[in-house]
């Protein structure tokens, strides 16, 4: 502001100027938040940001039309449910397997399917013997290509063919990687199971949430990875690298109103400039209309 208006701006007045806009959004905010109740899909995701010098967690729902961004002291189901969608919806999450989702029964899962390809990397990179990983991978490209071009040609579904094709193979590879990782045994001396390694972690849960990790290829609507989560919560770890922390958990939840707002906006062709003079001027639901 200074060196285009020259007219200088002090602290204070700027931190004023961004809670009077985050106050005038406070009715736009609520019914961000009250669209992705309803969504039939939402993608969810979380990223660590420093307050006041303590970690606290920004939790993100959002589709390809809205973006309802908050922020907590918790990464897990406390955080979430502060946020006050997940324990309301009824549709599709869109998810990286953190343990927190699986607490949410009213809804249905879908694994970002992205997140799996880089563990399968790393399972192929730092263990070659472990022949499954490579399978794996290459099943889950194959699925994504399916899926993609059956997008591409306007089909309701992919074929009973490619679905029972996948299922078998996946069946085959989960087989093969139980065998290149046994479960470890009862130790008579000790009670449970000796600690599962992270390779055989990964391999349970593939096979324990098949039906999450297939889903985008049963059902069309769903994507195969969790990007638009993760590209909604860009800024905010632009902010905080180039910011290092906000000051407040007020300020902070502020910054996510009005980034809530915008990137919604965005969404419905509204630029920002656009969108913070209307907002100011007390008409924030232009978005919606």
């Amino acid at each position: 502001m200074p060196s285009v208006f020259n007219i200088p701006l002090a602290t204070g007045t700027i931190k004023n100027m961004v809670s009077r806009c985050a106050e005038s959004l406070k009715d736009t905010y609520e019914q961000i938040r009250l669209k992705m109740i309803t969504l039939g899909l939402i993608h969810c995701d979380e990223t660590g940001s420093r307050v006041d010098g303590k970690i606290c967690w920004v939790h993100v729902a959002s589709d390809l039309d809205y973006t309802y961004l908050t922020i907590n002291q918790r990464r897990g189901q406390i955080g979430m449910d502060a946020a006050n969608v997940l324990p309301h919806a009824h549709g599709i999450i869109v998810h990286d397997c953190w343990s927190s989702y699986w607490k949410y029964q009213d809804v249905t899962h879908a694994i970002c399917c992205a997140h799996l390809l880089r563990e399968l990397n790393g399972v192929i990179e730092n263990h070659p013997e472990q022949t499954w990983a490579v399978r794996f991978k290459n099943l889950l490209l194959s699925m994504k290509k399916v899926h993609d071009k059956a997008l591409l040609s306007d089909e309701n579904e992919v074929s009973y063919y490619h679905r029972h094709k996948f299922d078998k193979e996946y069946n085959s590879i989960i087989k093969t990687a139980y065998e290149e990782n046994p479960l470890p045994e009862i130790s008579a001396k000790k009670h449970g199971r000796k600690k599962k390694s992270k390779v055989l972690n990964l391999v349970c849960r593939l096979d324990n949430y098949k039906e999450s990790v297939c889903l985008f290829i049963k059902n069309l609507c769903v994507p195969f990875d969790n990007n638009q989560a993760e590209r909604d919560l860009r800024m905010v770890k632009v902010k905080t690298k180039v910011s290092g922390c906000f000051r407040s958990e007020e300020g902070a939840q502020e910054y996510l109103t009005i980034m809530s707002y915008i990137g919604t906006a965005r969404k419905h062709g509204i630029n920002a400039f656009t969108a913070i003079r209307e907002a100011l001027n007390g008409t924030p639901d232009i978005i919606f209309n």
